[in-house]
């Protein structure tokens, strides 16, 4: 059975963190700025929430969502098409030796807030909490 390397053992390194992030902010320039040559792509505008990288840097996943959240299924295609493109653009930004593989998924971390918040509103959750925070005092 194969290890989610979020769950089991050490996490991502120092290095995996800082390069996964580099890639964020140059991806999330490139998007914003519209360089690709895809009028596709560059007419929406795409959040990059987070960039993990393999322990061996030679792949890095970055997790989009096109604002407000439509057309996710579309965007990835979009993305997908261009990765090459924007693979180049980022290992000149980036100056790594080797520039990661891009792939690309959709962030679902925003869902999970809001999911979040919704058990937390409600009243038999509240009053547990609550009733938590009575007692640590």
């Amino acid at each position: 059975m194969a290890k989610n390397k979020f769950h089991d053992g050490p996490g991502p390194s120092q290095r995996q963190l800082r390069v996964g992030e580099l890639i964020r902010r140059s991806l999330s320039e490139v998007l914003a700025r519209g360089d690709v040559h895809d009028p596709d792509l560059n007419r929406l505008s795409i959040t990059v929430g987070e960039v993990t990288t393999s322990p061996d840097l030679r792949i890095a996943t970055a997790y989009v969502l096109p604002l407000g959240g439509t057309g996710q299924e579309d965007v990835l295609q979009l993305l997908a098409r261009n990765k090459g493109e924007l693979r180049r653009m980022i290992g000149k930004k980036v100056g790594l030796k080797f520039t990661p593989d891009l792939r690309f998924r959709i962030d679902e971390t925003f869902d999970r807030l809001d999911e979040t918040r919704r058990l937390f509103s409600q009243d038999d959750v509240r009053r547990d909490v609550e009733a938590d925070d009575q007692d640590d005092t």
